[in-house]
């Protein structure tokens, strides 16, 4: 299993939802604008595919963004969590670019690492 492999479920949407809800796609990967798409696109299967993901990634960023920030606290060692924060920051923006470029560009890629998620949230 190869933690970097991007599965492609484009084929399983129709152009037509594709085009109509690009947009909630692209929103869906920017923090809490998942729920624009959440709620104005709530029958698109591919709006909710994107969201599925912008809403794994956002809870996955936000758990390991407060779990190392807290143990940055630590005296000595702290620095080393506060290092590894920052090189997590940069790592879910770059996933955060990935999926808005495969929703701008109509596709329907599982992220990197996030695809390794077992469930889903939206259905």
């Amino acid at each position: 299993m190869n933690l970097f492999e991007m599965k492609d479920h484009t084929a399983e949407y129709e152009q037509e939802d594709i085009n109509k809800n690009r947009v909630f796609g692209i929103l869906a990967y920017i923090g809490i604008l998942f729920l624009v798409g959440l709620f104005a696109a709530k029958d698109s299967k591919w709006a909710k595919f994107h969201v599925n993901q912008g809403i794994i990634l956002c809870i996955c960023a936000v758990a390991v963004s407060v779990t190392l920030a807290l143990l940055g606290l630590i005296p000595y060692v702290g620095i080393v969590f506060r290092i590894l924060n920052w090189v997590c920051y940069v790592g879910f923006c770059a996933l955060m670019v990935i999926g808005i470029i495969n929703a701008a560009t109509g596709k329907a890629k599982e992220l990197p690492l996030i695809s390794l998620v077992p469930f889903k949230i939206v259905k």
